[in-house]
């Protein structure tokens, strides 16, 4: 197996080295390939989403609900709880989705004082071909992957995501 040719990350690395020789720059390069990576697939994502009309935060509401099953209703707090937002945010981002159509605010009918956020049929349809394109759009984007390479990196990052979420 060759090596791979150096990156971006490499050169700030072997700065870091020639003048901070006294440091470990070893986990910046890991933190810093992550960094890289997690920008330009964010743009790669965000690009894909905008062609449906959507932000990845409003993706993220829409499919939330989605994936919840029919009737593709949570409460605000349930909402809140998949994702990773201030209570704030997420009024701002049910606000703006209700304002596009693609949300309603209902009354819950096991507790007539709070509310259910629901999918819309038109944020249905929105969110149903979104979500195949975003699905399309993974697998082109990692193809650079061997099937055992995608397995091996997802153990790896599920085990550092664990560590550093506990």
């Amino acid at each position: 197996m060759s090596k791979n040719p150096p990156d971006h990350v490499d050169h700030i690395l072997a700065q870091w080295r020639r003048e901070r020789p006294d440091l470990d720059v070893g986990p910046m390069g890991l933190l810093g390939r992550l960094h890289r990576l997690s920008t330009h697939l964010g743009r790669e994502v965000e690009a894909v989403l905008l062609k449906h009309g959507l932000s990845s935060s409003a993706f993220d509401v829409l499919a939330t609900l989605r994936r919840a099953g029919s009737p593709y209703r949570l409460s605000p707090g349930d909402l809140l709880s998949m994702t990773m937002v201030s209570s704030g945010t997420m009024t701002n981002r049910i606000d703006q989705l209700e304002k596009a159509g693609m949300v309603e605010r209902i009354h819950n009918p096991q507790d007539r004082r709070s509310v259910l956020i629901s999918l819309t049929e038109r944020g249905f349809c929105v969110v149903e071909a979104a979500v195949a394109a975003h699905v399309e759009n993974q697998h082109r984007l990692v193809a650079c992957l061997t099937e055992e390479e995608r397995t091996t990196l997802d153990g790896l990052l599920k085990r550092f995501l664990q560590g550093v979420e506990e």
